[in-house]
């Protein structure tokens, strides 16, 4: 007889989903400019003095292309922009323009609101066990056994 118990990584990605459907239904109610799902890990992911798309898709676990593809959406959507790296002559820093921090923020108050009611759903403490433990330091993953 098969197992139904899923996986840990699959009710992360699950959690995850719960998480981004939720943002982006009250980002869109709210009025602000639709973005995609691998748009909102970008900006989760981004630094606030700025960030190269190589380092963005290595955060992403994504591919250059898809990051750039990502980056050039929210930069023609007013919420990007690209500046000079003052590191590097060669590379370019990827930042939040005024409305893109404006739609952080917004952004960041409607995780927490969803992180409440998900509270009310599972209790505080099972939300604050969840946060400790993702938090803790798991140390790099195991090397395969010879």
């Amino acid at each position: 007889m098969q197992s139904t118990r899923r996986d840990l990584p699959q009710l992360f990605s699950d959690a995850r989903r719960w998480f981004d459907e939720g943002l982006l239904a009250a980002l869109e109610a709210a009025g602000a400019t639709p973005v995609s799902p691998t748009q909102v890990q970008l900006f989760a992911v981004l630094d606030g003095d700025g960030t190269t798309v190589s380092e963005l898709a290595r955060r992403m676990g994504v591919t250059r292309q898809t990051a750039h593809q990502a980056v050039h959406g929210l930069v023609a959507a007013g919420l990007l922009e690209q500046a000079p790296d003052p590191a590097s002559a060669r590379r370019r820093l990827i930042r939040r323009t005024g409305e893109g921090e404006r739609v952080h923020h917004q952004a960041r108050t409607i995780l927490d609101r969803l992180e409440e009611q998900l509270a009310e759903r599972i209790s505080r403490e099972a939300v604050d066990a969840l946060r400790a433990a993702l938090e803790a330091e798991w140390g790099r993953p195991p090397s395969p056994s010879p």
